[in-house]
């Protein structure tokens, strides 16, 4: 069966850089009502990001963020079966730290945590903290490897000794191991990155430009990974823009479009390596549908149902994590509308 889970809105504003959107708070309450309303939905999981430098603009665009392992921690103590996916950078938090963190959380959860491993794109927020080291892709890739390698080793080994260029274990120790290994979640669209999913991740998350390519990078990965001996989910991610009739939710599209927050793109792109000049030019002429993120679709139930049915089903994913533009409003809408029809689409028959 088909995963579903929620990208939680852990920083000002969701995923929606717009005005005329609807703003999530960045607040513990907010967060905490939404992974409750993910699970009384039946949805399977819930996820955050890490976030610690925002984007400015008229929204101040994910300028309030809240930490993703200790919002995690009380969101596992407050549900009871959806699986708790927390983020953390590889290129910030020590092996060792992670291990320890993700033992907690996996005993809190009774054997729900999962990590999502980042290796940092936003220079600025690193270089905030006196903690950006420029490096090749390729180098970066590295680091990730074997940082997952000793975090793992330690979920597992009494003692870990490892040479690396990026970090030291010298007869390094964390226990308790976790009774359960965590779940590992890797995020990433490159050819290098699908290839790490591939190796050493349990679940992917996919990006794409189109949704020949969402098939071809999902294949891609169950493919490598088979060859390897392993096996890797493959997921996306979309927004859902859900009203009673499809003309109701594209002008909610609209309306949303409306208000994209120009400055807040430029800042977001500006801090992806992108020069300013050639940002501003990019933002200049955004349209509308630029507030969104990710991809999305808007309709009635019946069409977005359709519309998930044929990613997941043509693209061989494993799951779909879906954002909000109003957690509180439509994700209960979603799951009582949606999700049984879903559900119901994918039972033996």
């Amino acid at each position: 069966m088909t995963e579903y889970g929620v990208f939680l809105p852990i920083g000002n504003g969701g995923w929606m850089v717009s005005t005329t959107a609807p703003h999530p708070e960045a607040s513990y309450a907010y967060n905490k009502r939404v992974a409750l309303d993910a699970e009384a939905a039946g949805l399977d999981f819930i996820m955050t990001m890490a976030k610690w430098k925002g984007f400015g603009g008229l929204t101040d665009h994910w300028g309030e963020t809240l930490e993703s392992m200790t919002l995690m921690a009380g969101l596992a103590e407050c549900t009871e079966r959806v699986r708790i996916w927390a983020t953390m950078h590889a290129n910030l938090h020590h092996p060792i730290v992670t291990a320890k963190m993700l033992t907690t959380l996996q005993q809190i959860s009774g054997g729900r945590a999962g990590l999502n491993i980042v290796n940092g794109s936003y220079a600025d927020e690193f270089e905030q903290m006196g903690l950006w080291q420029e490096m090749s892709k390729a180098d970066r890739y590295r680091m990730t490897a074997e940082w997952t390698e000793a975090v793992t080793r330690l979920w597992r080994e009494d003692e870990v000794t490892m040479a690396s260029d990026f970090f030291t274990l010298d007869r390094a120790s964390s226990r308790p191991h976790p009774d359960q290994r965590p779940t590992l979640i890797n995020a990433g669209a490159s050819v290098m990155g699908m290839d790490f999913q591939a190796a050493y991740a349990d679940g992917a998350f996919l990006g794409a430009d189109s949704f020949e390519e969402m098939v071809e990078k999902s294949r891609y990965v169950h493919r490598r990974a088979a060859e390897l001996g392993r096996e890797c989910k493959t997921y996306s991610m979309m927004t859902i823009v859900l009203a009673p009739t499809d003309e109701e939710a594209h002008e909610l599209v609209a309306r949303y479009g409306e208000g994209v927050d120009t400055e807040a793109l430029v800042n977001m792109s500006i801090a992806w390596g992108v020069p300013e000049d050639r940002a501003r030019a990019w933002a200049e002429d955004a349209t509308g549908e630029r507030a969104f993120q990710v991809q999305y679709v808007a309709g009635s139930p019946s069409t977005v149902t359709e519309a998930i049915l044929r990613l997941v089903r043509e693209a061989e994913l494993d799951g779909l994590m879906l954002i909000f533009p109003d957690y509180h409003a439509d994700l209960p809408y979603f799951g009582a509308t949606v999700l049984p029809a879903l559900r119901a689409a994918e039972a033996p028959r």
